[in-house]
């Protein structure tokens, strides 16, 4: 593998806890790595690739701080360079002027989250923003959709004890099911098929909640261990207190409850669209084929009466 970057050359070597054991409610702070491999076969070679990685979470996301991480990269030559987005998503941007068969891209990525800041506020311009209130392509609402949104207004409930009703009411609407959807399905869409995957469970939340006038953005990140990323919803409300702020409330309609600090966010946007992991363009007549490995691992464990314990 060529090395691409290199903030913390040992990353790969750093040991792990059994996370399956963690007392959560108890927990003060957390470190994570997080391990990420993409692999893009081609029949034959391709021609000036330009690839977008989304794999990087922000340097500090409320409580939430990016330690260091490795990109690695097979190529024997490249470009590789750092950008962010409209969301202030960073964005690793990959340029390859022939790739023979075959590429791969590798990142180990140290992050740690810390339970004392328990509440993320951004600045209130987030919470009028029309990207987060307006339809998507993926977030287009239907007459079934707009007729569920009257009728979770019509019980009365406003800001924080709507969105809540909402979470509540997408965890009960769908099944959760592999190989029914696809990155392209819409929320209406899922709905009608009664069930998905996160992503699916992510924008029928959103639909809904940008009807009853809520603020909300599309979450990709991951859980610990094994699989996919996850995808989760940020409810964007007003501070009474400090007009100038809003608080971020963040939701995951998939398991009907709050994120923890076992969440690690990596990008925020409309819609799947804006946080896919990978994505770009080549030249050739064909495409290509990409299989993906993910583990997020528990690498720091510090409990609220200090007995800390760090590999």
């Amino acid at each position: 593998m060529k090395k691409g970057l290199s903030h913390l050359g040992t990353l790969s070597t750093i040991e792990s806890f059994n996370h399956d054991q963690v007392e959560w409610q108890r927990v003060h702070r957390t470190g994570y790595l997080i391990y990420q491999h993409f692999h893009y076969e081609y029949p034959c070679p391709i021609q000036d690739l330009n690839q977008r990685l989304m794999i990087l979470p922000p340097e500090q996301y409320g409580n939430q701080h990016r330690i260091g991480y490795r990109i690695e990269v097979s190529a024997p030559t490249f470009e590789l360079f750092n950008s962010h987005d409209e969301f202030n998503n960073e964005e690793i941007n990959l340029r390859v002027a022939q790739v023979e068969q075959s590429i791969e891209f590798e990142a180990w990525i140290l992050v740690e989250r810390n339970a004392e800041d328990k509440i993320h506020y951004v600045s209130a311009d987030w919470q009028t923003d029309r990207r987060l209130l307006e339809p998507s392509a993926l977030t287009q609402p239907d007459a079934l959709l707009r007729q569920i949104a009257a009728t979770l207004l019509a019980s009365g409930k406003r800001g924080l004890a709507l969105a809540q009703q909402i979470n509540e009411w997408t965890h009960q609407a769908l099944r959760y099911a592999h190989d029914v959807t696809t990155i392209h399905t819409t929320a209406a869409e899922a709905l009608a098929l009664g069930q998905g995957v996160c992503q699916d469970f992510a924008h029928l939340m959103i639909v809904l909640c940008r009807l009853c006038g809520l603020s909300a953005r599309y979450v990709s990140g991951h859980m610990l261990g094994e699989g996919g990323t996850h995808a989760w919803v940020e409810v964007l409300l007003p501070v009474a207190q400090s007009p100038e702020l809003a608080m971020v409330m963040p939701f995951d309609p998939t398991n009907g409850g709050t994120t923890g600090l076992d969440y690690v966010t990596i990008a925020v946007g409309c819609d799947y669209y804006d946080v896919a992991p990978t994505s770009g363009t080549f030249r050739a007549a064909y495409r290509g084929q990409l299989t993906t490995q993910k583990r997020v691992s528990l690498t720091l464990l510090e409990y609220e009466n200090i007995e800390t314990a760090e590999r």
